[in-house]
Protein backbone atom coordinates (compact mmCIF):
# COMPACT_ATOMS: atom_id res chain seq x y z
CA UNK A 1 0.00 0.00 0.00
CA UNK A 2 3.23 2.28 0.53
CA UNK A 3 4.28 1.99 -2.89
CA UNK A 4 2.39 4.93 -4.70
CA UNK A 5 4.16 7.16 -2.24
CA UNK A 6 8.07 6.43 -4.00
CA UNK A 7 6.31 7.53 -7.04
CA UNK A 8 5.93 10.69 -5.83
CA UNK A 9 8.59 14.02 -7.33
CA UNK A 10 9.87 17.16 -6.25
CA UNK A 11 9.10 18.43 -2.54
CA UNK A 12 6.64 15.95 -1.96
CA UNK A 13 8.72 13.02 -2.77
CA UNK A 14 11.63 14.23 -0.96
CA UNK A 15 9.13 14.80 2.48
CA UNK A 16 7.06 11.03 2.23
CA UNK A 17 9.25 9.35 0.26
CA UNK A 18 11.11 8.35 3.32
CA UNK A 19 8.50 7.42 5.36
CA UNK A 20 7.20 5.09 2.96
CA UNK A 21 10.93 3.32 2.41
CA UNK A 22 11.26 2.58 6.36
CA UNK A 23 7.46 1.39 6.57
CA UNK A 24 8.10 -0.64 4.00
CA UNK A 25 12.06 -2.00 5.52
CA UNK A 26 10.15 -2.48 9.06
CA UNK A 27 7.39 -4.67 7.85
CA UNK A 28 9.75 -6.85 5.97
CA UNK A 29 11.75 -6.74 8.95
CA UNK A 30 8.74 -7.65 11.11
CA UNK A 31 7.26 -10.65 8.58
CA UNK A 32 10.90 -12.22 8.74
CA UNK A 33 11.09 -11.95 12.24
CA UNK A 34 7.46 -13.64 12.66
CA UNK A 35 8.52 -16.56 10.72
CA UNK A 36 11.74 -17.25 12.60
CA UNK A 37 12.37 -15.49 16.01
CA UNK A 38 8.71 -15.41 17.30
CA UNK A 39 7.78 -19.09 17.06
CA UNK A 40 11.36 -19.84 19.01
CA UNK A 41 10.57 -17.77 21.62
CA UNK A 42 7.13 -18.66 21.80
CA UNK A 43 8.14 -22.28 22.40
CA UNK A 44 10.67 -21.87 24.73
CA UNK A 45 8.98 -18.91 27.26
CA UNK A 46 5.33 -19.75 26.36
CA UNK A 47 6.09 -23.55 27.08
CA UNK A 48 2.57 -25.05 25.49
CA UNK A 49 1.81 -28.42 26.96
CA UNK A 50 0.01 -30.91 24.74
CA UNK A 51 -3.67 -31.11 25.07
CA UNK A 52 -3.24 -27.85 27.46
CA UNK A 53 -6.11 -25.34 26.94
CA UNK A 54 -6.02 -21.48 26.83
CA UNK A 55 -8.81 -19.60 28.84
CA UNK A 56 -9.36 -15.65 28.28
CA UNK A 57 -8.91 -13.64 31.09
CA UNK A 58 -11.95 -11.89 32.78
CA UNK A 59 -11.79 -8.29 30.66
CA UNK A 60 -11.23 -9.94 27.23
CA UNK A 61 -14.46 -12.30 28.23
CA UNK A 62 -16.42 -9.04 29.18
CA UNK A 63 -15.63 -7.66 25.63
CA UNK A 64 -16.64 -10.78 24.04
CA UNK A 65 -19.71 -10.53 25.35
CA UNK A 66 -20.30 -7.45 24.75
CA UNK A 67 -19.34 -7.43 20.93
CA UNK A 68 -21.66 -10.72 21.03
CA UNK A 69 -24.37 -8.67 22.22
CA UNK A 70 -24.15 -5.77 21.00
CA UNK A 71 -22.66 -5.26 16.96
CA UNK A 72 -22.91 -8.66 15.90
CA UNK A 73 -26.41 -8.99 17.28
CA UNK A 74 -27.36 -6.66 15.31
CA UNK A 75 -25.65 -7.13 12.20
CA UNK A 76 -26.64 -10.64 11.44
CA UNK A 77 -30.30 -10.12 13.28
CA UNK A 78 -31.01 -7.13 11.06
CA UNK A 79 -29.10 -6.96 7.83
CA UNK A 80 -30.78 -4.60 5.68
CA UNK A 81 -30.88 -1.71 8.19
CA UNK A 82 -27.52 -1.69 9.59
CA UNK A 83 -26.43 -1.62 5.85
CA UNK A 84 -28.19 1.13 5.02
CA UNK A 85 -27.20 2.81 8.33
CA UNK A 86 -23.26 2.21 7.70
CA UNK A 87 -24.52 3.48 3.77
CA UNK A 88 -25.66 6.58 4.75
CA UNK A 89 -22.86 6.99 7.54
CA UNK A 90 -20.27 6.60 4.62
CA UNK A 91 -22.14 9.32 2.54
CA UNK A 92 -22.01 11.41 4.91
CA UNK A 93 -18.60 10.93 5.98
CA UNK A 94 -17.32 11.48 1.91
CA UNK A 95 -19.40 14.38 1.56
CA UNK A 96 -17.35 16.26 4.12
CA UNK A 97 -14.19 15.93 1.45
CA UNK A 98 -15.23 19.11 -0.21
CA UNK A 99 -16.26 21.07 2.25
CA UNK A 100 -12.60 21.09 3.61
CA UNK A 101 -9.44 22.76 2.64
CA UNK A 102 -7.16 21.88 0.09
CA UNK A 103 -3.41 22.97 0.41
CA UNK A 104 -0.15 21.06 -0.59
CA UNK A 105 1.24 20.87 2.51
CA UNK A 106 0.00 21.72 5.84
CA UNK A 107 0.54 24.85 7.60
CA UNK A 108 3.78 24.83 9.37
CA UNK A 109 3.88 26.36 12.67
CA UNK A 110 7.09 28.01 12.85
CA UNK A 111 8.23 29.57 15.71
CA UNK A 112 9.82 32.72 13.49
CA UNK A 113 8.64 34.40 10.84
CA UNK A 114 9.89 36.09 7.23
CA UNK A 115 8.30 39.65 5.84
CA UNK A 116 9.44 39.90 1.95
CA UNK A 117 9.46 44.07 1.15
CA UNK A 118 9.41 45.14 -1.94
CA UNK A 119 10.27 49.08 -3.32
CA UNK A 120 10.30 50.61 -6.27
CA UNK A 121 12.44 49.25 -8.78
CA UNK A 122 15.94 51.31 -8.99
CA UNK A 123 15.50 52.34 -5.50
CA UNK A 124 18.91 52.77 -4.42
CA UNK A 125 20.93 51.16 -1.24
CA UNK A 126 20.84 54.31 1.26
CA UNK A 127 17.16 55.15 0.58
CA UNK A 128 16.04 51.46 1.09
CA UNK A 129 17.64 51.57 4.46
CA UNK A 130 15.81 54.45 5.34
CA UNK A 131 12.63 52.72 4.20
CA UNK A 132 13.90 49.49 5.97
CA UNK A 133 14.46 51.73 9.43
CA UNK A 134 10.58 52.44 9.46
CA UNK A 135 10.04 49.05 8.86
CA UNK A 136 11.85 47.75 11.37
CA UNK A 137 9.92 50.30 14.00
CA UNK A 138 6.74 49.08 12.94
CA UNK A 139 7.89 45.25 13.40
CA UNK A 140 9.72 45.96 16.63
CA UNK A 141 6.45 47.75 17.91
CA UNK A 142 4.65 44.35 17.94
CA UNK A 143 4.68 43.24 21.60
CA UNK A 144 5.85 39.08 20.89
CA UNK A 145 8.45 40.21 18.72
CA UNK A 146 12.05 39.80 20.52
CA UNK A 147 14.64 40.71 17.72
CA UNK A 148 14.69 41.81 13.85
CA UNK A 149 17.42 41.05 11.20
CA UNK A 150 17.29 41.75 8.20
CA UNK A 151 19.12 42.10 4.45
CA UNK A 152 18.69 44.10 1.54
CA UNK A 153 18.77 41.77 -2.01
CA UNK A 154 20.61 38.68 -2.73
CA UNK A 155 23.74 38.61 -4.26
CA UNK A 156 24.48 37.37 -7.85
CA UNK A 157 25.09 34.23 -7.79
CA UNK A 158 22.63 32.87 -5.26
CA UNK A 159 19.76 30.29 -5.97
CA UNK A 160 17.56 33.23 -5.68
CA UNK A 161 18.57 36.69 -6.63
CA UNK A 162 16.48 39.64 -5.94
CA UNK A 163 17.86 43.80 -6.02
CA UNK A 164 18.54 46.03 -3.41
CA UNK A 165 14.74 47.23 -3.66
CA UNK A 166 14.05 44.07 -1.59
CA UNK A 167 14.39 44.08 1.71
CA UNK A 168 13.96 40.73 3.85
CA UNK A 169 12.98 40.83 7.73
CA UNK A 170 13.66 37.71 10.06
CA UNK A 171 11.56 38.05 12.61
CA UNK A 172 12.26 36.13 16.10
CA UNK A 173 9.77 36.05 18.87
CA UNK A 174 9.84 36.26 22.68
CA UNK A 175 7.99 33.08 23.28
CA UNK A 176 6.70 30.52 20.82
CA UNK A 177 3.98 31.49 19.16
CA UNK A 178 1.02 29.42 17.30
CA UNK A 179 -0.62 27.96 20.87
CA UNK A 180 -3.81 28.91 21.55
CA UNK A 181 -5.49 29.14 24.38
CA UNK A 182 -2.09 29.92 26.32
CA UNK A 183 -2.40 33.36 27.96
CA UNK A 184 -1.20 35.25 24.32
CA UNK A 185 -2.10 36.00 21.08
CA UNK A 186 -1.93 33.05 18.24
CA UNK A 187 0.56 32.81 15.59
CA UNK A 188 -2.12 33.89 12.74
CA UNK A 189 -3.30 36.99 15.00
CA UNK A 190 0.69 38.07 15.30
CA UNK A 191 0.97 37.85 11.55
CA UNK A 192 -2.70 39.74 11.02
CA UNK A 193 -0.63 42.51 13.29
CA UNK A 194 2.40 42.59 11.44
CA UNK A 195 0.72 42.69 7.89
CA UNK A 196 -1.46 45.70 8.61
CA UNK A 197 1.70 47.46 10.28
CA UNK A 198 3.23 46.80 6.61
CA UNK A 199 0.73 47.78 4.60
CA UNK A 200 0.67 51.23 6.43
CA UNK A 201 4.23 52.14 5.04
CA UNK A 202 3.30 53.64 1.31
CA UNK A 203 5.55 52.54 -1.75
CA UNK A 204 5.95 49.00 -0.74
CA UNK A 205 4.66 45.62 -0.98
CA UNK A 206 4.95 43.32 1.99
CA UNK A 207 4.60 39.49 2.25
CA UNK A 208 4.59 38.22 5.82
CA UNK A 209 4.93 34.16 5.85
CA UNK A 210 7.11 31.87 7.50
CA UNK A 211 10.95 31.06 6.21
CA UNK A 212 10.41 27.62 5.34
CA UNK A 213 7.03 28.24 3.15
CA UNK A 214 8.90 30.91 1.29
CA UNK A 215 11.42 28.39 0.55
CA UNK A 216 9.41 25.73 -0.46
CA UNK A 217 7.26 28.13 -2.81
CA UNK A 218 10.47 29.45 -4.50
CA UNK A 219 11.20 25.85 -5.22
CA UNK A 220 7.79 25.09 -6.54
CA UNK A 221 7.54 28.27 -9.10
CA UNK A 222 10.72 30.10 -8.64
CA UNK A 223 8.24 32.82 -6.95
CA UNK A 224 7.72 33.81 -3.17
CA UNK A 225 4.09 33.16 -3.39
CA UNK A 226 1.83 30.27 -3.21
CA UNK A 227 0.11 31.09 -6.56
CA UNK A 228 2.17 32.18 -9.71
CA UNK A 229 0.54 33.35 -13.20
CA UNK A 230 3.20 33.79 -15.78
CA UNK A 231 3.04 35.50 -19.07
CA UNK A 232 5.29 34.48 -21.44
CA UNK A 233 6.16 36.55 -24.75
CA UNK A 234 8.42 38.74 -26.63
CA UNK A 235 7.43 41.93 -25.66
CA UNK A 236 8.00 43.48 -22.35
CA UNK A 237 5.68 46.12 -23.13
CA UNK A 238 2.87 43.66 -24.22
CA UNK A 239 3.96 41.43 -21.06
CA UNK A 240 3.37 44.17 -18.72
CA UNK A 241 -0.12 45.33 -20.37
CA UNK A 242 -1.47 41.82 -19.90
CA UNK A 243 0.12 41.35 -16.29
CA UNK A 244 -2.20 44.51 -15.06
CA UNK A 245 -5.05 42.96 -16.94
CA UNK A 246 -4.55 39.39 -15.31
CA UNK A 247 -3.94 41.36 -11.69
CA UNK A 248 -7.18 43.38 -12.22
CA UNK A 249 -8.79 39.99 -12.63
CA UNK A 250 -7.50 38.67 -9.79
CA UNK A 251 -8.54 41.46 -7.73
CA UNK A 252 -11.80 40.87 -8.24
CA UNK A 253 -11.76 37.33 -6.50
CA UNK A 254 -12.55 37.05 -3.20
CA UNK A 255 -9.22 35.92 -1.59
CA UNK A 256 -7.20 37.04 -4.52
CA UNK A 257 -6.29 40.65 -3.71
CA UNK A 258 -2.91 40.62 -2.70
CA UNK A 259 -1.97 40.01 -6.29
CA UNK A 260 1.55 41.78 -6.88
CA UNK A 261 3.03 42.46 -10.33
CA UNK A 262 6.75 41.65 -11.31
CA UNK A 263 8.68 45.16 -9.94
CA UNK A 264 9.63 45.97 -13.59
CA UNK A 265 10.15 49.26 -14.47
CA UNK A 266 12.05 51.52 -16.64
CA UNK A 267 15.43 53.61 -15.19
CA UNK A 268 18.16 55.45 -16.98
CA UNK A 269 20.71 53.61 -18.89
CA UNK A 270 23.69 54.41 -21.25
CA UNK A 271 23.60 52.15 -24.11
CA UNK A 272 26.41 51.99 -26.33
CA UNK A 273 25.85 49.91 -29.89
CA UNK A 274 28.45 49.25 -32.14
CA UNK A 275 28.10 50.41 -35.96
CA UNK A 276 29.12 46.56 -37.47
CA UNK A 277 30.16 48.18 -41.05
CA UNK A 278 32.06 51.01 -39.58
CA UNK A 279 33.66 49.26 -36.85
CA UNK A 280 34.77 46.23 -39.97
CA UNK A 281 35.92 48.45 -41.80
CA UNK A 282 38.14 49.91 -38.88
CA UNK A 283 39.07 46.14 -38.11
CA UNK A 284 36.95 46.27 -34.59
CA UNK A 285 34.92 43.15 -34.24
CA UNK A 286 32.32 43.62 -31.42
CA UNK A 287 33.66 40.96 -29.22
CA UNK A 288 37.00 43.05 -29.21
CA UNK A 289 34.92 46.42 -28.62
CA UNK A 290 33.17 44.75 -25.55
CA UNK A 291 36.49 43.30 -23.95
CA UNK A 292 38.09 46.29 -24.26
CA UNK A 293 35.10 48.80 -22.86
CA UNK A 294 34.50 45.76 -20.35
CA UNK A 295 37.73 46.52 -18.77
CA UNK A 296 37.68 50.43 -18.92
CA UNK A 297 34.06 51.08 -17.44
CA UNK A 298 33.79 47.31 -15.54
CA UNK A 299 37.04 46.84 -14.44
CA UNK A 300 40.16 44.27 -14.69
CA UNK A 301 41.55 42.34 -12.42
CA UNK A 302 45.68 42.75 -13.38
CA UNK A 303 47.01 41.73 -10.50
CA UNK A 304 47.05 40.19 -6.43
CA UNK A 305 48.27 41.86 -3.81
CA UNK A 306 49.14 39.75 -0.76
CA UNK A 307 49.00 40.60 2.74
CA UNK A 308 50.21 38.01 5.30
CA UNK A 309 47.37 35.52 4.59
CA UNK A 310 45.25 38.24 2.91
CA UNK A 311 44.62 38.45 -0.48
CA UNK A 312 43.70 41.20 -2.76
CA UNK A 313 43.01 41.94 -6.27
CA UNK A 314 44.55 44.76 -8.31
CA UNK A 315 41.94 46.22 -10.65
CA UNK A 316 42.46 48.71 -13.04
CA UNK A 317 39.64 50.83 -14.15
CA UNK A 318 38.09 54.21 -14.92
CA UNK A 319 37.50 57.17 -12.79
CA UNK A 320 33.93 57.95 -12.01
CA UNK A 321 33.28 60.84 -13.79
CA UNK A 322 34.58 59.05 -17.22
CA UNK A 323 32.31 56.20 -16.60
CA UNK A 324 29.16 58.23 -15.93
CA UNK A 325 29.46 60.97 -18.90
CA UNK A 326 28.10 59.72 -22.19
CA UNK A 327 30.02 62.40 -24.07
CA UNK A 328 33.42 60.60 -21.97
CA UNK A 329 33.14 57.64 -22.50
CA UNK A 330 32.27 58.47 -26.47
CA UNK A 331 35.72 59.82 -26.28
CA UNK A 332 37.42 56.60 -25.45
CA UNK A 333 40.11 55.14 -27.56
CA UNK A 334 39.89 52.24 -29.14
CA UNK A 335 42.41 49.73 -30.28
CA UNK A 336 41.84 48.28 -34.07
CA UNK A 337 43.80 45.41 -35.17
CA UNK A 338 46.80 47.22 -36.62
CA UNK A 339 47.67 48.81 -33.26
CA UNK A 340 45.72 52.19 -34.60
CA UNK A 341 43.52 54.06 -31.77
CA UNK A 342 40.45 55.87 -32.74
CA UNK A 343 37.44 57.43 -30.46
CA UNK A 344 34.62 54.90 -29.81
CA UNK A 345 32.61 57.44 -31.25
CA UNK A 346 33.70 56.55 -34.25
CA UNK A 347 32.80 52.79 -34.17
CA UNK A 348 29.61 53.04 -31.99
CA UNK A 349 26.79 54.91 -30.92
CA UNK A 350 26.88 55.98 -27.33
CA UNK A 351 23.85 57.87 -25.89
CA UNK A 352 21.85 57.86 -23.08
CA UNK A 353 18.27 55.86 -22.93
CA UNK A 354 15.57 54.51 -20.51
CA UNK A 355 15.14 50.53 -20.21
CA UNK A 356 14.00 47.83 -17.68
CA UNK A 357 15.31 47.55 -14.59
CA UNK A 358 15.37 43.82 -15.19
CA UNK A 359 14.05 41.09 -17.67
CA UNK A 360 13.59 38.02 -16.75
CA UNK A 361 13.26 34.72 -18.37
CA UNK A 362 12.70 31.36 -18.06
CA UNK A 363 13.11 28.14 -20.38
CA UNK A 364 14.36 30.73 -23.13
CA UNK A 365 11.28 32.56 -22.92
CA UNK A 366 11.13 36.25 -21.65
CA UNK A 367 8.00 36.31 -18.71
CA UNK A 368 6.14 38.30 -16.53
CA UNK A 369 4.74 37.47 -12.79
CA UNK A 370 1.47 37.98 -11.11
CA UNK A 371 2.01 37.00 -8.05
CA UNK A 372 -0.97 35.89 -5.28
CA UNK A 373 -0.60 35.02 -1.58
CA UNK A 374 -4.13 33.72 -1.42
CA UNK A 375 -6.09 34.97 1.82
CA UNK A 376 -9.09 32.52 1.66
CA UNK A 377 -8.64 27.97 1.49
CA UNK A 378 -9.74 26.05 -1.57
CA UNK A 379 -7.04 27.73 -3.76
CA UNK A 380 -6.90 25.00 -6.27
CA UNK A 381 -10.72 25.85 -6.99
CA UNK A 382 -9.78 30.36 -6.74
CA UNK A 383 -7.01 29.18 -9.07
CA UNK A 384 -9.58 27.49 -11.86
CA UNK A 385 -12.32 30.39 -11.81
CA UNK A 386 -9.35 32.89 -12.26
CA UNK A 387 -8.46 30.65 -15.27
CA UNK A 388 -12.12 30.73 -16.57
CA UNK A 389 -12.03 34.50 -16.27
CA UNK A 390 -8.33 35.53 -17.61
CA UNK A 391 -9.61 33.57 -20.32
CA UNK A 392 -12.91 35.31 -21.07
CA UNK A 393 -11.74 38.79 -20.48
CA UNK A 394 -7.99 38.41 -21.47
CA UNK A 395 -7.01 38.68 -25.36
CA UNK A 396 -3.55 37.08 -25.44
CA UNK A 397 -1.70 37.82 -29.15
CA UNK A 398 -0.23 35.42 -31.10
CA UNK A 399 2.92 34.27 -29.47
CA UNK A 400 1.97 34.66 -25.96
CA UNK A 401 0.55 32.50 -23.58
CA UNK A 402 -0.23 32.00 -19.85
CA UNK A 403 0.74 29.31 -16.99
CA UNK A 404 -0.64 29.03 -13.41
CA UNK A 405 2.14 27.27 -10.75
CA UNK A 406 2.55 26.88 -7.09
CA UNK A 407 1.31 25.04 -4.88
CA UNK A 408 -2.16 24.38 -5.57
CA UNK A 409 -0.47 23.02 -8.71
CA UNK A 410 1.95 20.63 -7.12
CA UNK A 411 -1.02 19.55 -4.57
CA UNK A 412 -2.94 18.62 -7.91
CA UNK A 413 0.12 16.89 -9.98
CA UNK A 414 0.69 15.16 -6.29
CA UNK A 415 -2.40 14.18 -5.64
CA UNK A 416 -3.25 12.74 -9.51
CA UNK A 417 0.28 10.46 -9.00
CA UNK A 418 -1.36 9.39 -5.48
CA UNK A 419 -4.25 8.17 -7.08
CA UNK A 420 -2.84 6.72 -9.92
CA UNK A 421 -0.64 4.40 -8.23
CA UNK A 422 -2.65 3.77 -5.75
CA UNK A 423 -5.55 2.24 -8.34
CA UNK A 424 -2.63 0.33 -9.86
CA UNK A 425 -1.89 -0.99 -6.38
CA UNK A 426 -5.58 -1.53 -5.66
CA UNK A 427 -6.21 -4.08 -8.51
CA UNK A 428 -2.76 -5.74 -7.57
CA UNK A 429 -3.83 -6.48 -4.11
CA UNK A 430 -7.14 -7.92 -5.54
CA UNK A 431 -5.22 -10.42 -8.02
CA UNK A 432 -3.02 -11.77 -5.13
CA UNK A 433 -6.59 -11.78 -2.84
CA UNK A 434 -7.92 -13.26 -5.19
CA UNK A 435 -4.98 -16.11 -5.57
CA UNK A 436 -5.14 -16.67 -1.70
CA UNK A 437 -8.34 -16.69 -1.62
CA UNK A 438 -9.39 -18.55 -5.03
CA UNK A 439 -12.80 -16.32 -5.12
CA UNK A 440 -13.34 -12.56 -6.39
CA UNK A 441 -16.26 -11.68 -4.17
CA UNK A 442 -13.87 -12.86 -0.88
CA UNK A 443 -10.91 -10.23 -2.46
CA UNK A 444 -13.61 -7.70 -2.71
CA UNK A 445 -14.92 -8.40 0.49
CA UNK A 446 -11.36 -7.83 1.90
CA UNK A 447 -11.25 -4.62 -0.02
CA UNK A 448 -14.56 -3.31 1.77
CA UNK A 449 -12.34 -2.65 4.31
CA UNK A 450 -10.61 0.18 2.77
CA UNK A 451 -13.77 2.66 2.57
CA UNK A 452 -14.77 1.79 6.30
CA UNK A 453 -11.42 3.08 7.53
CA UNK A 454 -11.60 6.29 5.04
CA UNK A 455 -15.05 6.79 7.09
CA UNK A 456 -13.40 7.42 10.50
CA UNK A 457 -10.27 8.85 9.08
CA UNK A 458 -12.54 11.75 7.02
CA UNK A 459 -14.76 12.33 10.27
CA UNK A 460 -11.82 12.99 12.52
CA UNK A 461 -9.54 14.71 9.83
CA UNK A 462 -12.42 17.47 9.41
CA UNK A 463 -12.74 17.99 13.51
CA UNK A 464 -9.20 18.20 13.73
CA UNK A 465 -7.25 19.48 11.01
CA UNK A 466 -10.67 20.37 8.46
CA UNK A 467 -7.72 20.03 5.84
CA UNK A 468 -6.70 17.78 2.90
CA UNK A 469 -3.13 17.74 2.28
CA UNK A 470 -0.57 15.66 0.72
CA UNK A 471 0.11 14.62 4.46
CA UNK A 472 -3.72 13.64 4.91
CA UNK A 473 -3.75 11.26 1.65
CA UNK A 474 -0.27 9.77 3.25
CA UNK A 475 -2.97 8.68 6.34
CA UNK A 476 -5.44 7.62 4.49
CA UNK A 477 -3.13 5.03 2.33
CA UNK A 478 -1.17 4.01 5.56
CA UNK A 479 -5.14 3.01 7.22
CA UNK A 480 -6.38 1.50 4.44
CA UNK A 481 -3.35 -1.22 4.18
CA UNK A 482 -3.70 -1.87 8.31
CA UNK A 483 -7.50 -2.28 7.76
CA UNK A 484 -7.27 -4.52 4.42
CA UNK A 485 -4.93 -6.85 6.77
CA UNK A 486 -7.80 -7.15 9.79
CA UNK A 487 -9.84 -8.09 6.91
CA UNK A 488 -7.77 -11.11 5.46
CA UNK A 489 -7.39 -12.31 9.27
CA UNK A 490 -11.29 -12.37 9.72
CA UNK A 491 -11.92 -14.21 6.79
CA UNK A 492 -9.25 -16.86 6.53
CA UNK A 493 -10.16 -17.67 9.95
CA UNK A 494 -13.92 -18.29 9.17
CA UNK A 495 -12.72 -20.38 6.01
CA UNK A 496 -9.78 -21.93 8.59
CA UNK A 497 -12.41 -23.41 11.71
CA UNK A 498 -14.99 -24.64 8.51
CA UNK A 499 -11.85 -26.73 7.05
CA UNK A 500 -9.95 -27.83 9.67
CA UNK A 501 -12.45 -28.15 12.66
CA UNK A 502 -15.57 -29.30 10.99
CA UNK A 503 -17.53 -26.32 11.32
CA UNK A 504 -20.23 -25.87 8.82
CA UNK A 505 -21.44 -22.65 7.21
CA UNK A 506 -23.79 -21.30 10.15
CA UNK A 507 -24.35 -18.32 12.59
CA UNK A 508 -22.55 -19.93 15.38
CA UNK A 509 -19.42 -20.11 12.84
CA UNK A 510 -19.45 -16.85 12.19
CA UNK A 511 -20.07 -15.63 16.08
CA UNK A 512 -17.14 -18.07 16.88
CA UNK A 513 -14.25 -17.01 14.23
CA UNK A 514 -15.40 -13.32 14.79
CA UNK A 515 -15.23 -13.33 18.92
CA UNK A 516 -11.79 -15.65 18.11
CA UNK A 517 -10.04 -13.15 16.13
CA UNK A 518 -11.53 -9.89 18.44
CA UNK A 519 -8.18 -10.48 20.41
CA UNK A 520 -5.89 -10.03 17.79
CA UNK A 521 -7.38 -7.26 15.44
CA UNK A 522 -8.06 -5.02 18.52
CA UNK A 523 -4.46 -5.43 19.58
CA UNK A 524 -3.74 -4.31 16.20
CA UNK A 525 -5.47 -1.31 16.16
CA UNK A 526 -4.76 -0.47 19.79
CA UNK A 527 -0.77 -0.78 18.90
CA UNK A 528 -0.85 1.29 15.85
CA UNK A 529 -3.63 4.01 17.60
CA UNK A 530 -1.82 4.19 21.14
CA UNK A 531 1.89 5.10 18.95
CA UNK A 532 0.65 7.30 17.36
CA UNK A 533 -1.65 9.36 20.03
CA UNK A 534 1.48 11.82 20.93
CA UNK A 535 1.54 13.03 16.89
CA UNK A 536 -2.07 13.54 17.38
CA UNK A 537 -2.13 15.71 20.60
CA UNK A 538 0.74 18.08 19.36
CA UNK A 539 -0.68 19.47 16.72
CA UNK A 540 0.34 22.96 17.71
CA UNK A 541 3.96 22.01 18.12
CA UNK A 542 6.58 22.91 15.80
CA UNK A 543 8.65 20.00 13.99
CA UNK A 544 4.52 18.16 13.76
CA UNK A 545 2.98 19.55 10.86
CA UNK A 546 3.60 16.37 8.44
CA UNK A 547 3.15 14.11 10.97
CA UNK A 548 -0.13 15.26 12.79
CA UNK A 549 -2.68 15.31 10.08
CA UNK A 550 -1.27 11.51 9.08
CA UNK A 551 -1.89 10.35 12.78
CA UNK A 552 -5.26 12.31 12.55
CA UNK A 553 -6.78 10.19 9.61
CA UNK A 554 -4.68 6.58 11.00
CA UNK A 555 -6.31 7.49 14.13
CA UNK A 556 -9.25 7.99 12.67
CA UNK A 557 -9.78 5.67 10.30
CA UNK A 558 -8.93 2.77 12.70
CA UNK A 559 -11.61 3.70 15.22
CA UNK A 560 -14.05 3.33 12.28
CA UNK A 561 -12.51 0.27 10.61
CA UNK A 562 -12.32 -1.23 13.58
CA UNK A 563 -15.50 -1.58 15.24
CA UNK A 564 -17.11 -1.58 11.41
CA UNK A 565 -15.13 -4.50 10.81
CA UNK A 566 -16.81 -5.99 13.46
CA UNK A 567 -20.61 -5.36 12.51
CA UNK A 568 -20.24 -5.58 8.86
CA UNK A 569 -17.84 -8.17 8.30
CA UNK A 570 -19.92 -11.04 9.60
CA UNK A 571 -22.97 -9.73 7.97
CA UNK A 572 -21.21 -9.30 4.42
CA UNK A 573 -19.68 -13.11 5.19
CA UNK A 574 -22.68 -14.53 6.56
CA UNK A 575 -25.49 -13.17 3.86
CA UNK A 576 -23.39 -13.09 0.47
CA UNK A 577 -20.49 -15.29 0.86
CA UNK A 578 -21.64 -19.00 1.52
CA UNK A 579 -21.18 -19.86 -2.29
CA UNK A 580 -17.50 -18.30 -2.13
CA UNK A 581 -16.23 -19.84 0.77
CA UNK A 582 -17.50 -23.69 -0.59
CA UNK A 583 -15.80 -22.54 -3.87
CA UNK A 584 -12.68 -21.58 -1.67
CA UNK A 585 -12.58 -24.61 0.01
CA UNK A 586 -13.42 -26.37 -2.80
CA UNK A 587 -10.13 -25.49 -4.68
CA UNK A 588 -8.16 -25.73 -1.49
CA UNK A 589 -7.42 -22.04 -1.41
CA UNK A 590 -4.18 -21.29 1.02
CA UNK A 591 -6.77 -18.97 2.71
CA UNK A 592 -7.82 -22.34 4.69
CA UNK A 593 -4.68 -23.28 5.86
Amino acid sequence: MFLPLLGLSGVEGKLFAPIAIATIISMVASFVVSLTLIPVLCSLLLAPKAGATHEDGRFVRGLKRLLRGTLLRAGLDHPGPVLALVAVGMFAAFLLYPKMGKDFLPAFKEETALIAVTSAPGTSLDEMNRISDVLESQILAVPEVRKVGRRLGRAERGDHVVPVSTVEFDVDFRDPVGHEGKGGRSRAEILADLNSRMKSVPGTFAVVGGPLADRIGHMLSGVSAPVAIKIFGPDLDTLRRLGGEVQAVAKTIPGFEDAKLDQQAFIPQLRIEADRERAAAYGVTPGALNDQLGALIGGKVVAELREGQRAVNLVIRLPLAWRESADAIATLPVETKSGQRLPLSVVADVREARGPNVILRENGERRFTVAIKPTARDVGVLVERLQAEVSEKVTLPAGYFITYEGEFQAQKDATRRIVFFSTVVFFVIVFLLHGYFQSWSLAFQVMLSIPLSLVGGLVYTWLKVDNISIATLVGFIAVGGVAARNGIMMLSHYLHIMKHEGEGFTRAMIERGTLERMTPVLMTALSAGIALIPFVLAGDEPGKEILHPVAVVIVGGLISSTLLEFLVRPLVFFHFGRNAAERALARDAAAAH
